[in-house]
C-alpha cells in the first residue's frame, strides 16, 4: 500500500516491510509499530510491502521480491522492518542483502533488533553479526573437510562415481556412421562423457577407419 504523507520533499524516504506466516495471524502490529517509528524519526514512508500467509524459510515471496525491485530502481533512502528474522530467512540472507542495500546507498532498519546500518552503533552491531556468520560458515566448511578426509581414511570414494566408457566399441560404432547421441545410447551413458572419452583416447575414430580399409 503507497503513502504519500505532506511535507515530504526533504525527509529520507523508507519503505516498510511486514510478514506474517498464518492466514490466522494479522501484520497490522509490525505495520503499526513501523508507522510510529517512521513517524518519530521523520521519515517519509513511501511504500509498505506485507508478505500474507508466507513462510519466512521461502526462497521468493512476492512483496519482498518487489520490494527489492522497487530498491534497485532507485529512490528508497531505507528498509525498515520489525524483526530480521521477518524479512530475512538466515542470517546469510541477511548479510547479502545489507550488501546490496549498502551499494546502493540504502540503509536497513530493524525495529527490535539493534540494528540500524544509518548509524554507527548499529553499523557495529550488524558487523557483529556477519563476523558471527563468517565464523559459523568457517567451521562449517572445517568440519565438512574433517569429515571427507575421515571418510577416505576409511576408504570411502568421495565425489561422483567414475563413468566407464567402452571406447574401442564407440569407436567402432562411429566408424560404421553411428551417430554420436545413438551411441552414447547404445554405452548407456551420456554423448558429452561419449565425446569427451573418444577425444582423450590415443587412437581416433578417423585412425580406426583408416586401419579398416
Amino acid at each position: 500500500m503507497n503513502t504519500t504523507p505532506s511535507g515530504s520533499a526533504r525527509r529520507p524516504r523508507v519503505v516498510l516491510y511486514a510478514r506474517v506466516s498464518t492466514r490466522d495471524q494479522s501484520p497490522e502490529a509490525q505495520v503499526v509499530a513501523l508507522r510510529e517509528v517512521a513517524a518519530q524519526r521523520g521519515w517519509h514512508i513511501i511504500h509498505e510491502y506485507v508478505d500474507m500467509a508466507v513462510s519466512g524459510a521461502k526462497d521468493r515471496r512476492p512483496q519482498l521480491d518487489e520490494l527489492m525491485r522497487h530498491v534497485h530502481r532507485g529512490g528508497v533512502n531505507a528498509v525498515v522492518v520489525f524483526r530480521f528474522d521477518r524479512f530475512a530467512r538466515s542470517v546469510r540472507h541477511l548479510i547479502l542483502a545489507l550488501d546490496e542495500f549498502r551499494s546502493r546507498g540504502v540503509d536497513f532498519v530493524s525495529v527490535n533488533d539493534a540494528i540500524d546500518t544509518s548509524s554507527a552503533t548499529g553499523r557495529f552491531t550488524f558487523s557483529i553479526i556477519a563476523a558471527v556468520a563468517e565464523l559459523e560458515r568457517e567451521i562449517l566448511r572445517e568440519r565438512t573437510k574433517c569429515g571427507l578426509e575421515a571418510a577416505r581414511r576409511r576408504g570411502a570414494k568421495i565425489g561422483r562415481p567414475k563413468v566407464v566408457v567402452d571406447v574401442r566399441r564407440a569407436q567402432e560404432l562411429r566408424a560404421q556412421g553411428v551417430s554420436l547421441r545413438k551411441a552414447a545410447r547404445m554405452l548407456n551413458v551420456g554423448a558429452a562423457t561419449l565425446q569427451r572419452a573418444l577425444a582423450a583416447n590415443v587412437e581416433s575414430v578417423d585412425d580406426l577407419a583408416s586401419a579398416a580399409e
